[in-house]
């Protein structure tokens, strides 16, 4: 007996005796001596009984696995039979001093599954003597676990009879006698499999080579297993490539090995535990030979992550085992074998199903909406992720579309959630992971979260993971600029205030006690109030407070019976438990805490109301004063309704960077005095087999962690497995809207953040190819613009591209445009009235020198040869909007944070990837992205003649065009033709222009093109605007402007050096870190 039972046997001292002898009486036992032929045996049929219609073993086995010895593990599928044909014998000596010189090939079949063993006669001997060995065992009471439960499952009166197997030994078997030999073999293993009680045991699973993963559907064909030794080490892992690959260091382990159609793993037996998971990549390769594997019968199996080292005990099994896994892996895994376009890791996939978001509303319900929909896995990676976000607003549910309450109510159902987040510098950073791994680990034991990397050990400080992913069932995963977090929910509106109604309409007021929350909403439209049932009631004893105000048009008489009015709407505030309340985190919280927090800041607002009322007249209903109408109208209105953004997710990060993060809904800027600074961005979602390699790439980072973090080490933090291609087209959810593209993804990544040997750069080619390919246009949206390679502090060369390719155009006489849209100025934290912080301008004079700047810039190397006809094909321009806060004109930049490029209404990418060296050159920050190519094509038109558009692109390029030139609230805006001349110079050059024009001339806003030093920024900020001087011209003109376009100010500060001192922090950092 093993010493895990013995040592089981001795915490229990009265069995102690019995167990020692039950021992000794097993250790006396000889298996030899036990008769090789049985008597007739009876047979169990009931597993020939048909399999039920698309029976499965459920992905989620693979979270389940138990030690290989356990009596109920689950291997086979139910109700499926195994056939087993021997097809084939070789005889691989003619020696007759060999005991089994006859190879006997088994072909086996269970379900949808088929593999082939290789055994020897000697081999069917142990099996036999085993499985009677095991067979006298279950007649002893021995009191341990495992035969407990085995004497159990064996249902009663289940034949035990083994059948019979032939006594003489192959090499006096003569070549005439073969033929019988195998069909014997063949009739004898037939009938065991048949048995269950001897068809689950351990002896006989090793025997046919199945295990816990042999089976299950999405991870696809069945290849060979079985037994090896492994020898610890080979991983690269920067800085410790040396580790486990001497022999003072490396040790032998025994592993069930296991080849599947796209990885191989091994697996702990004892635990059942996956221990490792090798992916298949191009630089896969299996080699023999103590050369390559230093050691007598080794195989070495090489990807770019690994070299694993495995031993076999005999020449022949290891040449048999490399064989085998080659073949398997160059029959259902050459996808990854070859070199694909960009050098992706990817294949370029037919058929995908895919969709676009223009701003996070949409992009956030349908998230939402497949997170509820997930069945096994989800997958998450953010550079930033907050816990508590709503993902369908306004919030009229609850919790219930709150990102912690869905994760929590899908852990609850079984499915698994992995989520890996950026581990910042917290000198540099004020994100807080930290907190975010905290409160998501908090919510149950299905969710793991991992951070990385751990600077110091890594030495990794200047790179980020940019990457945002939410991968469903390995089935369905956006991808884009989009992480879960404060600031980004926004819909094409891009508000500038948020003080508490969603609109202007009475609503009846909540009951006063919580109901449950409610049920999710099943379509694309927003929730509605569900409005109490009071029947029987009227209005004014429903609301007795609102019922008098609109008796007096909103005005009361006297201080004392404001004060009685205020009195009583906190009373009422008070008796529904909606008074202000600190801020909690789903950790601790339940439906009705949250209803406190969504509405906790109405008291304040109501001390507000109570102090305008105290001092001048209440607006009446029909006075529409800004913000303070949108406080005073009506009870219904000051409870009733629920804020777009809460708490950290109302924010203005130049005016104010996030603090307090484990505050969730505590405002850190005022909302009555500084506008919100909206946020543009794009995502995508795709399904199918694009879907597969977005969630590889997940689980290649995910398990990379796993292994340079001891402390995710742990059995808790499993490895993840990909699912099989084969099965990519089995969808379980598919999302509304979706149309068939050609679809590819494209990363950047490294040894620091996959583990891989050579960095990938797909995303930096693909841009270079699709610009230098393109006809007609290219549009880009993006948060940075850093390029044009001097191959010093900048090496990217998306800038030169574009120069060629417009210099092409210009040459060839040909109409071609280039529109970029990008950010007024850099997200970061500074006073732009005093020209910015030293992070702003040193991002500022990148993007400038990239744009207008120097020897190397696009406008510079253009102005060589065409002089000032640049400005027919290139086209910089940010995005504004304006609206009334508190009564006061405001006005605040959009900030752009897409990462997108649109060309010639065909094809798009889209992902995180910014335009600049962090993102483009894979070595440093790593990034995914998908370029969408149309394979469906619809009329249009191009340069005013007849076109045939991509659906995908070109429905991307009109939404995005209506959207930022006013075409959804002026039809009469034509944006079908992006080259034509009547376009570009009566709709795109004179609509930014002109509303760049206004609001400067409104609001004198920052940047601008007649501030070229900081003399100018004085004088320039001395002079007020039309808003202060008189705002009812400034109301007029402010009606002029169209949509949210503006030209981009290329001479702003162009006469300063924006790059930092040396004395400061910016200055002292590294160049590469702003490039």
């Amino acid at each position: 007996m093993s010493e895990h039972q013995q040592g089981s046997f001795h915490r229990s001292s009265p069995l102690k005796g019995v167990a020692q002898d039950i021992s000794q009486l097993m250790e006396k036992l000889d298996t030899n001596e036990l008769y090789l032929e049985g008597d007739e045996t009876d047979i169990d049929t009931t597993n020939e009984t048909k399999a039920s219609d698309g029976a499965q073993i459920p992905f989620s086995a693979v979270y389940m696995t138990k030690g290989f010895k356990e009596a109920d593990v689950q291997i086979y599928i139910t109700g499926a039979p195994i056939k087993a044909h021997v097809v084939d014998v070789e005889r691989f000596t003619s020696t007759r001093k060999v005991p089994s010189p006859n190879i006997y090939t088994i072909e086996l079949t269970h379900g949808e599954f088929n593999w082939r063993v290789k055994r020897k006669f000697k081999h069917f001997q142990e099996l036999h003597r085993e499985l009677l060995r095991y067979k006298a065992l279950l007649r002893l009471p021995i009191p341990t676990r495992r035969f407990t439960v085995r004497r159990q499952t064996v249902k009663q009166g289940e034949p035990r009879t083994m059948p019979s197997l032939p006594r003489s030994s192959d090499h006096i078997v003569r070549e005439e006698q073969i033929s019988s030999r195998r069909r014997q073999l063949e009739d004898y293993l037939t009938k065991l499999l048949k048995m269950a009680m001897y068809r689950n045991y351990h002896a006989m699973m090793e025997f046919i080579g199945v295990s816990q993963l042999s089976f299950i559907h999405h991870l696809g064909p069945k290849g060979l297993e079985g037994y090896v030794m492994k020898r610890s080490g080979g991983h690269r892992i920067p800085g410790l490539n040396c580790c486990g690959s001497n022999k003072v260091c490396y040790r032998w382990s025994k592993r069930w090995l296991a080849v599947k159609d796209s990885f191989v793993t091994y697996m702990k037996p004892d635990s059942g535990a996956v221990a490792f998971v090798l992916l298949v990549d191009k630089e896969f390769t299996i080699k023999l030979g103590i050369k390559d594997t230093e050691t007598k019968y080794g195989i070495r199996i090489e990807n770019l992550s690994r070299t694993l080292i495995i031993k076999c005990n005999s020449y022949r099994h290891a040449r048999w085992w490399g064989q085998e896994i080659e073949k398997f892996i160059c029959e259902h895994a050459a996808v990854y074998l070859k070199d694909q376009r960009f050098t992706s890791f990817a294949s370029v996939d037919e058929g995908i199903l895919s969709k676009w978001y223009v701003n996070a509303k949409g992009y956030f319900e349908d998230v939402a909406d497949a997170l509820e929909n997930a069945q096994e896995e989800i997958y998450i990676t953010d550079w930033w992720l907050s816990p508590e976000i709503f993902l369908k607003r306004p919030v009229m549910e609850g919790n219930h579309w709150r990102l912690d309450y869905i994760l929590k109510r899908k852990a609850l159902q079984g499915v698994k959630i992995f989520v890996m987040l950026y581990k910042e510098v917290e000198l540099a950073l004020g994100i807080n992971s930290g907190y975010s791994k905290r409160t998501l680990m908090k919510l149950h034991p299905n969710v793991k979260v991992m951070r990385h990397p751990d600077h110091v050990s890594s030495t990794v400080y200047l790179w980020a993971h940019h990457e945002k992913l939410v991968v469903i069932d390995q089935s369905v995963a956006f991808v884009g600029g989009i992480d879960l977090a404060y600031g980004r929910w926004d819909d094409q509106m891009h508000r500038l205030t948020d003080v508490g109604s969603v609109t202007r309409g009475a609503l009846s007021p909540p009951t006063t006690t919580p109901t449950p929350t409610p049920a999710p909403t099943t379509n694309n439209n927003p929730p509605v109030d569900r409005v109490p049932d009071t029947s029987g009631e009227t209005e004014e004893t429903r609301n007795p407070a609102r019922i008098r105000l609109e008796r007096n048009g909103g005005e009361e008489e006297g201080g004392r019976m404001r004060g009685a009015t205020w009195l009583n709407l906190v009373k009422r505030l008070q008796r529904q438990n909606l008074e202000r309340s600190d801020s909690v985190s789903s950790s601790d919280s339940d439906w009705f805490t949250s209803k406190q927090n969504l509405l906790k800041d109405r008291l304040a607002n109501l001390r507000k109301l109570r102090h305008l009322s105290a001092n001048s007249d209440l607006p009446t209903p029909d006075d529409d004063s800004g913000s303070v109408r949108s406080l005073c109208p009506d009870i219904g209105q000051l409870v009733g309704q629920s804020r777009f953004w809460h708490g950290k997710d109302y924010c203005n990060f130049v005016y104010k960077d996030w603090i307090q993060l484990d505050k969730p809904f505590d405002d850190f800027i005022d909302r009555y005095t500084t506008p919100r600074m909206p946020w543009h961005d794009i995502a995508a979602v795709v399904h199918g087999k694009a879907a597969r390699n977005l969630a590889r790439h997940f689980i290649q980072r995910w398990n990379f962690t796993k292994i340079v973090k001891a402390k995710y080490r742990p059995v808790s933090y499993p490895y993840l497995l990909p699912k099989s291609m084969s099965t990519a087209s089995e969808l379980t959810y598919q999302v509304p809207g979706s149309m068939a593209a050609r679809v590819q993804v494209l990363r950047s990544a490294a040894d620091w953040s996959c583990g891989i040997k050579y960095h990938e750069e797909s995303i930096h080619q693909a841009y270079m190819h699709v610009i230098e390919n393109s006809q007609h246009y290219i549009y880009i949206e993006n948060q940075f613009f850093i390029s044009c390679a001097d191959n010093k502090n900048v090496f990217n060369g998306i800038g030169d591209a574009i120069v060629k390719r417009i210099l092409k155009a210009y040459r060839d006489k040909q109409r071609y445009r280039v529109y970029l849209v990008t950010p007024l100025m850099p997200g970061f934290e500074g006073d732009i009235k005093t020209g910015g912080g030293a992070a702003i301008q040193t991002v500022m004079h990148f993007n400038y020198r990239t744009i207008a700047r120097g020897e190397h810039s696009i406008i510079e190397r253009l102005r060589k040869e065409m002089e000032d006809m640049w400005m027919n094909y290139f086209s910089v321009c940010g995005l504004r909007t304006h609206a009334e806060l508190d009564g006061n004109l405001v006005t605040e930049l959009i900030y752009v944070h897409s990462k997108m490029l649109i060309a010639d209404d065909r094809t798009v990418i889209i992902g995180s990837a910014n335009i600049n060296d962090r993102s483009m050159l894979g070595k440093r920050d790593s990034e995914m992205a998908v370029i969408v190519e149309d394979t469906g094509h619809v009329p249009s038109v191009m340069d005013g003649e007849e076109y045939q558009a991509g659906v995908f692109a070109l429905h991307l390029r009109l939404h995005c065009f209506r959207l930022i030139l006013g075409g959804f609230t002026d039809p009469s805006i034509d944006v079908q033709d992006p080259v034509s001349e009547k376009f570009f110079k009566e709709v795109w050059i004179p609509t930014s222009a002109r509303n760049a024009t206004i609001y400067e001339k409104v609001f004198r806003c920052l940047p601008s093109d007649h501030v070229r030093n900081n003399v100018d920024l004085v004088a320039f900020n001395a002079k007020s605007g039309l808003n202060t001087e008189d705002p009812a011209k400034a109301a007029e003109e402010l009606k002029k402007i169209r949509g949210f376009l503006v030209q981009f100010p290329i001479y702003f500060l162009s006469e300063e050096n924006l790059l930092p001192a040396l004395s400061t922090k910016e200055g002292m950092v590294p160049m590469e870190v702003w490039t």
